[in-house]
């Protein structure tokens, strides 16, 4: 089945660069983000934003201020996000603001047949809210390092050199994907597919496992369970996150 094409369009005038891998962790459960653009005057992107885009593969989109007090960012977010519908390069949207000027394109792209998500700050109001399918709320304060580990290294067994680890962010995965489906359970392949799309380097190697399923049997808040045909399907144990 062919994966849904996702656009990420950012804000950058009206979002922290800390908000960027919070996004790409909610729009990676959609699909395969074809589109990464970044929108801002020069002060936010060569100041605040250069960084954060540039070692995530995002598209700077520099806009000129032609007059003082008006923000064409809006405006080429806005056109990019239609173009993209209309031509078939994303059916899927997230776009990253708490700005509720973007409640238009919102009801315009759901009324073509796209899906829009937005990812905001509790700042966002409602108008934004409420005319996109989903929204994501980041807390800076709760915001954690995506390498962050649950617990420490294993123990290590006999002969063996690697330390096994269990990072954080596959259980925060885990409940992101199994809290969207009816069973609160996501089968192993999908789990895979999520993590490698929201970081291509990832391999369950570097935390010295021999693949996933060997890594998700080390975690005490997962519970993995096997269908007759052989597959596995992994959801949050007793008490959750």
């Amino acid at each position: 089945m062919t994966e849904a094409r996702v656009a990420v369009l950012v804000d950058c005038d009206n979002a922290s660069p800390d908000i960027l891998d919070f996004a790409l962790r909610m729009s990676s459960q959609f699909g395969r983000v074809v589109l990464r653009r970044g929108y801002g005057n020069h002060a936010t992107l060569a100041r605040t934003w250069q960084d954060a885009l540039v070692e995530r593969a995002f598209t700077p989109c520099l806009q000129f201020q032609y007059a003082a007090g008006k923000n064409t960012s809006d405006i080429a977010l806005a056109l990019d996000a239609l173009e993209a519908m209309f031509d078939g390069r994303a059916e899927k949207f997230c776009i990253v603001t708490s700005d509720s000027d973007f409640a238009y394109l919102c009801r315009k792209l759901r009324e073509r047949g796209a899906s829009v998500a937005i990812v905001g700050e509790s700042k966002t109001p409602n108008a934004l809210r409420h005319a996109s399918d989903q929204f994501f709320e980041w807390i800076p304060e709760q915001a954690t390092p995506a390498n962050e580990d649950s617990s420490k290294p294993l123990p290590e067994k006999s002969g063996t050199s690697a330390v096994k680890r269990r990072p954080r962010f596959v259980v925060e995965a885990v409940s992101l994907l199994a809290g969207a489906s009816t069973d609160g359970q996501v089968h192993l392949s999908g789990l895979g597919q999520y993590l490698k799309r929201t970081d291509p380097a990832f391999t369950p190697a570097i935390y010295g496992h021999s693949g996933l399923l060997d890594m998700l049997k080390t975690y005490d808040l997962l519970v993995l369970t096997k269908a007759e045909k052989g597959h596995y399907t992994v959801g949050l144990a007793s008490g959750g996150l």
